[in-house]
């Protein structure tokens, strides 16, 4: 037991140390902001919420965070409830409960995925809007933005991932990935030595997803090199562009 205690003392510190990282690199948090965190009952959700909680009872930057939790009637992917209520409310943070759904046959040229997470996000920006809040925040950690990336470049031959904050055009509100350059793997451990329950993942959609291809290329690209996602998150701030091909300039038709 002293054992494990040792060990969350040093993954909490670790993670603090790169949300802390994050936060001031991308300016993720500012005196008065009100921020909606997504708290799907994952792990990351449940880190996020964690040090977000923290972080407002710290007089700097001054912050206020409500939590919300989205259920999708249609899937069969389930969290505990009287445990989000718990955590919640042993971090002294407002938990509210919403729920949505969505049609994946009324748009066909979407993956099930993307129209889950669309809806989800639209009801997110609802909540947010009616609570006069600024920020969302969205648990995505450093294994998501690159596995994003490898998926952009493979499936859409585009050199992106997901930007660590992002003003919204339409809304005054900015979408904010504090967890961007935390390891997904120190967020598993944690969960497992914090006790965090599983979510009942049964979605009837979610072996149709390259993510998971994604997340074992990443994984032997880091059994190549150990440093591997280190210099592909620097890569995308590192991009070279003499020394690849011009845009190929469209040619009128004579």
């Amino acid at each position: 037991m002293e054992a494990d205690t040792l060990q969350i003392k040093q993954l909490e510190k670790r993670i603090r140390t790169r949300f802390n990282k994050a936060g001031k690199e991308y300016n993720l948090l500012e005196d008065g902001d009100n921020i909606v965190v997504g708290l799907s009952g994952g792990k990351d959700s449940l880190m996020l919420l964690k040090l977000l909680a923290e972080q407002s009872r710290i007089y700097k930057p001054r912050i206020s965070v409500v939590a919300v939790h989205i259920k999708m009637s249609n899937i069969p992917y389930q969290s505990d409830i009287k445990f989000l209520n718990d955590y919640c409310n042993e971090l002294g943070v407002e938990l509210i409960t919403a729920e949505t759904s969505f049609d994946a046959s009324t748009d066909t040229r979407k993956s099930p995925c993307f129209l889950c997470s669309w809806n989800r996000r639209k009801m997110l920006f609802t909540i947010a809007q009616e609570r006069g809040c600024n920020k969302i925040a969205l648990g995505h950690n450093m294994d998501d933005f690159l596995e994003t990336m490898l998926m952009n470049i493979t499936f859409q031959g585009a050199f992106s991932a997901m930007a660590p904050k992002m003003q919204m055009r339409k809304f005054p509100i900015s979408v904010i990935r504090p967890l961007c350059l935390v390891n997904e793997s120190d967020i598993a451990r944690y969960a497992q030595l914090a006790g965090y329950p599983s979510q009942i993942k049964n979605c009837p959609y979610e072996k149709a997803s390259n993510r998971e291809h994604m997340k074992q290329l990443l994984h032997k690209l880091e059994e190549l090199n150990p440093e591997a996602r280190y210099n592909l998150w620097g890569s995308m701030s590192n991009i070279q562009t003499e020394l690849l091909p011009p845009k190929p300039q469209k040619q009128q038709d004579e």
